[in-house]
């Protein structure tokens, strides 16, 4: 079994998160700043899952064009960011890399642009703005052929392992522990919950599950039905003319990085629990990037990654507490959006846990909406 780590038997406000993903190490984060003893628990490294892989997207009137509880709960946590990133890098000392520079969302057709004009007039935020295709052109020299393009300025991106690692040691410097094992069994004794997990039994009372794809694993418990998603992204050294914004295009997006690279993703796969980079993927991602910026084909190929982003049924988080099993709190089924919603879901956990609020939006994304077998849609 390894060396025996129970730990807080007597501690009756002790919290274990299982999973150190950004959700984890969010969760962890905050819980530490309002002084709750709390362990993080996983078999990898910090952000060492889907968050490695992740671009660090932050643009919510892309990512959900249709007004729903997504939209909503996804605004909420990108007016969190400023202010968030700022006490996260003061309380870690790392410069995490975060800038607001805007989507610009690219429509390559008559069809395409009609459709991304319809949606614009029905939720776009203030300040974004239709291009046609000259003025495109003229704003942005680097693109190839487009019908038009909107732009949105609130959007941007975050460094998703950097902020991974700023939160966990921001945590770890309030007394979090980080544990490495992995989780097999949690079983409930008396009003407490052990964990068996690689390296011995820890015990606390109560557990956050945020896991991602790997938490219907963990024997013992109910859990929502989540599946793996692939999600494959290319970093390449630029040498065209400059970006000023992330460009979104129907099959890719590229983020610009302050030090001159891209990031272009993400692939899309139902391919299970298979990590692996593919030679089609990388093909499928190059040929759309440079469909959208064609000097894309002088850049230079510096990394391929892979994750598996968690997704329930209906592609809608699974946040709150159990209901039939009091001390489980549930933070997984994240899907695209992990990143973005890691502070809104950090708030709602820890309000949850140290103040027993229930925010009314865990109403809409219960832990039990699939066990009559079908997703409760939003």
């Amino acid at each position: 079994m390894g060396r025996d780590i129970l730990i807080r038997v007597d501690d009756v406000d002790s919290v274990v998160i299982v999973g150190a993903g950004i959700i984890g190490t969010a969760i962890a984060r905050d819980l530490a700043v309002r002084g709750v003893a709390c362990t993080v628990v996983d078999d990898r490294p910090v952000g060492g899952g889907a968050t490695r892989a992740s671009a660090g997207m932050l643009a919510p009137y892309v990512e959900a064009h249709e007004r729903g509880p997504l939209l909503d709960l996804a605004i909420r946590s990108l007016e969190l960011y400023d202010p968030w990133i700022d006490a996260v890098r003061r309380e870690s000392g790392v410069n995490v890399e975060y800038r607001r520079i805007g989507t610009l969302e690219v429509a390559l057709d008559f069809d395409g642009a009609t459709r991304l004009q319809r949606a614009a007039g029905s939720h776009a935020p203030a300040g974004s703005t239709w291009l046609g295709s000259d003025e495109a052109h003229r704003a942005h020299p680097a693109l190839g052929a487009v019908a038009g393009a909107l732009y949105t300025a609130v959007h941007g991106y975050v460094s998703a392992p950097q902020l991974a690692g700023a939160l966990a040691l921001s945590a770890e410097r309030r007394g979090v522990t980080v544990v490495r094992a992995h989780v097999r069994r949690i079983a409930r004794t008396a009003q407490e919950f052990d964990l068996e997990t690689s390296g011995g039994t820890l015990r606390a009372s109560r557990v956050v599950l945020a896991a991602g794809a790997w938490t219907n694993a963990i024997a013992g418990i109910r859990t929502p039905p989540l599946r793996p998603v692939r999600g494959q992204l290319l970093h390449l050294g630029w040498r065209g003319r400059p970006l000023s914004s992330i460009v979104w295009g129907p099959e890719c997006y590229i983020v610009p990085w302050t030090d001159g690279s891209l990031l272009v993703g993400a692939t899309v796969e139902e391919a299970g629990f298979d990590e692996r980079t593919t030679a089609v993927g990388v093909r499928d991602l190059l040929e759309a990037a440079c469909e959208l910026l064609p000097e894309g084909w002088g850049a230079t190929f510096l990394e391929a990654r892979a994750g598996l982003r968690p997704a329930t049924p209906d592609e809608l988080p699974a946040l709150g507490e159990d209901p039939a099993e009091p001390g489980i709190i549930h933070a997984s089924g994240h899907y695209r959006n992990g990143v973005l919603l890691a502070p809104i879901t950090a708030s709602l956990v820890a309000d949850l846990l140290v103040e027993g609020k229930s925010d009314p939006a865990l109403d809409r994304f219960r832990p039990d909406r699939f066990a009559s077998g079908q997703p409760i849609k939003g």
